[in-house]
């Protein structure tokens, strides 16, 4: 398996999870129903990436709007992202019993949004080993019943789904064998959360970053500003020329994707470090910092307010 152990989740977390085991899919007619304009892209052999709109959970959407997927080898399946809800997991595991009967063994819950981690409950059924950061299960275990809690608000209870914990964690790297295709797993320090972790496929090269690389979509800071841009350089070190962002096209050149990532946090860094170096109010800095970057991004006037707000806090204490 990898070099770090399985960690088993709490007696709560196994409760819950044996209670959505029991939950039969296909009496639930509704789930997945407004995914279906969705589809697969076949992004590299055996590797089908569905790319979620550049848009905000609501009702109709279910909260499918994170690029998900899954990868095939020569035993088993593993599912890059589970989704953004009970019911966007559930259509992204039609898309892979339509494509193959291969038993999906592993989950990977990238980090601890709710947009990447809330379709899990869909795979109950198949009783995977659901991998996360070793900071995953603390993490969920702070804001996933708040995560959930927004997300019954806006979707409704039925199409939700529960928290579940990770079963397996990564510490440092682990490697995961799906028969003739070997996945590299890689825990990252606090940069777009506190619990990133990456993926690469050796067989394909093709890097799985998840949200540490947003493409078209503006980055979202829930972590460390300066911590982002270090592990950016870390994703660069792996060489891989082609991934799949957390967001945007479905699969990108690594280089010019990097590229706008890192000019886009640079700019937050260098004029957040200048505002509070000039004494400038962090409700100025919101207004004036980073504004070049305007146009550049989806959902710029949603998340950047948030992100120069972010760096401020973390940049003053230098």
């Amino acid at each position: 398996m990898g070099r770090d152990g399985r960690a088993a989740t709490g007696a709560a977390s196994t409760r819950r999870q044996a209670l959505w085991a029991g939950l039969c899919l296909c009496c639930l007619p509704t789930l997945g129903r407004s995914a279906e304009g969705f589809s697969m892209d076949e992004v590299g052999p055996g590797i089908f990436v569905r790319r979620g709109p550049d848009t905000e959970a609501t009702a109709d959407n279910d909260d499918a709007i994170a690029n998900t997927g899954f990868i095939v080898g020569d035993d088993a399946v593993l599912v890059t992202e589970s989704g953004g809800s009970l019911a966007d997991g559930a259509w992204l595991r039609s898309q892979i019993v339509q494509r193959t009967d291969k038993p999906i063994r592993y989950v990977v819950l990238t980090h601890v949004h709710p947009d990447h981690c809330f379709g899990a409950g869909a795979f109950l059924q198949d009783r995977p080993t659901f991998v996360g950061h070793h900071a995953l299960s603390s993490a969920l275990e702070s804001r996933g019943e708040f995560y959930r809690g927004r997300l019954v608000e806006i979707l409704g209870a039925e199409k939700t789904g529960p928290v579940v914990h990770p079963t397996m964690t990564v510490a440092d790297t682990a490697e995961i064998d799906l028969g003739g295709r070997t996945l590299r797993l890689t825990a990252h320090g606090v940069a777009h959360t506190n619990c990133d972790l990456s993926m690469l496929d050796t067989r394909s090269g093709i890097l799985f970053p998840a949200d540490l690389l947003f493409v078209t979509r503006i980055p979202s800071l829930d972590g460390s500003l300066v911590g982002w841009l270090k592990e950016a350089e870390r994703l660069k070190a792996t060489g891989a020329a082609r991934a799949v962002p957390g967001h945007g096209p479905t699969l990108v050149d690594v280089t010019p994707a990097m590229a706008d990532l890192t000019r886009y946090l640079a700019t937050l860094r260098d004029e957040t470090r200048k505002a509070v170096a000039g004494d400038v109010p962090i409700e100025r800095a919101v207004a004036s910092v980073g504004q070049s970057e305007r146009g550049k991004w989806a959902l710029f006037d949603t998340y950047h307010g948030r992100n120069v707000t972010q760096a401020y806090k973390e940049l003053e204490w230098e």
